[in-house]
């Protein structure tokens, strides 16, 4: 039996109770209005705690916007929504200053981009100066305006969707903005049980406005706690390892042209802590780590033109690279 082993079979040494019951009321007021997207659900409250971004890919109608938009409602927090358009200024994100006339004087007008939580609608859609804005908003937390920086409040996370089939009006996001989103979620239709309660939810309910059944069930401070509490996860030496050999894998794997940065690793290591956490562990497993890996590291990584052409995935080729290293037992 290795040391992970006789560790994981120890009562945890950190009391995680109180975030694991709220991740759940969260999922609970969620799956309220929204059916069969238990993984993005999943997956968007794990970037909260990690204190990151998450892009959502996904065809019209799969409930990308509203599932974001009910998970922010769940946080008795600030709200911003913005939707993303080829004519909108770096302004219309950041703000502005205009002009007091009574003072004659200019004073900063704060944009949406200064909230807890801001939802961004079809992101590819915004020209580049536009992106830039929001760019240094995801990386450093803060916006600056006529040579001035303003900090963003704290907790700061974006919820971006985009839609993969559209092309006419939109702009390929940058590598480097990418890498900025912790995950990226693809969601897809919905299996026939789950389309058919769709239906008879929506029937059920009729001219009820889905969004008002939703309550908020948790404090920003105490996602600000929580994202504290999360750093104190225990982590293995030999999971570090994992980690290290399946980030490395994805730089030398033939079919892939740009493998993962240093960043994806902390990246990996973070959102698995998360993830442990959400499951009443104060200690990450192999299974948490394979959880969040392929929203982790698929947008991250990128394929060969060969292997496109072939119809390969970049979830393929994760998939391919977590089985081909040894898991720690």
């Amino acid at each position: 039996m290795s040391d992970f082993d006789k560790y994981i079979s120890f009562e945890n040494r950190i009391d995680v109770s109180v975030l694991s019951d709220k991740m759940a009321q969260v999922k609970a007021e969620v799956k309220k209005v929204i059916v069969g997207q238990d993984q993005l659900i999943d997956m968007l409250l794990i970037s909260i705690l990690a204190s990151g971004h998450s892009l959502i890919e996904g065809l019209p109608g799969v409930a990308k916007t509203l599932s974001a938009k009910l998970v922010a409602k769940t946080i008795n927090s600030e709200f911003k929504r913005i939707q993303f358009t080829p004519d909108l200024m770096p302004s219309d994100v950041t703000g502005s200053s205009i002009l007091d006339l009574k003072s004659n004087e200019f004073v900063f007008r704060k944009g949406p981009i200064f909230a807890n939580i801001v939802l961004i609608d079809e992101i590819n859609r915004a020209p580049a100066k536009t992106q830039a804005a929001l760019f240094e908003s995801m990386a450093e937390q803060q916006a600056s305006v006529d040579g001035t920086t303003y900090r963003l409040p704290a907790p700061f996370v974006v919820f971006a969707t985009q839609n993969p089939i559209e092309h006419e009006g939109t702009y390929r996001l940058p590598e480097a903005q990418l890498d900025r989103f912790l995950f990226k979620i693809n969601v897809d239709y919905p299996e026939l049980e789950q389309e058919l309660e769709i239906l008879k939810e929506h029937h059920a309910q009729k001219a009820l406005n889905k969004e008002n059944q939703v309550q908020a069930v948790v404090s920003a401070a105490e996602i600000l706690g929580f994202q504290k509490l999360i750093k104190s996860i225990f982590v293995h030496e030999e999971l570090l390892t994992y980690i290290a050999q399946v980030i490395i894998k994805t730089r030398t794997n033939p079919s892939l042209t740009l493998g993962a940065s240093p960043r994806a690793s902390i990246a990996l290591l973070e959102s698995a802590k998360a993830s442990a956490a959400v499951s009443g562990r104060d200690f990450v497993t192999p299974e948490d780590i394979r959880r969040v890996a392929s929203a982790v590291l698929g947008h991250r990584v990128m394929l060969t033109p060969e292997r496109e052409m072939e119809g390969f995935t970049t979830a393929y080729v994760i998939d391919q690279i977590i089985n081909s290293v040894e898991i720690p037992r």
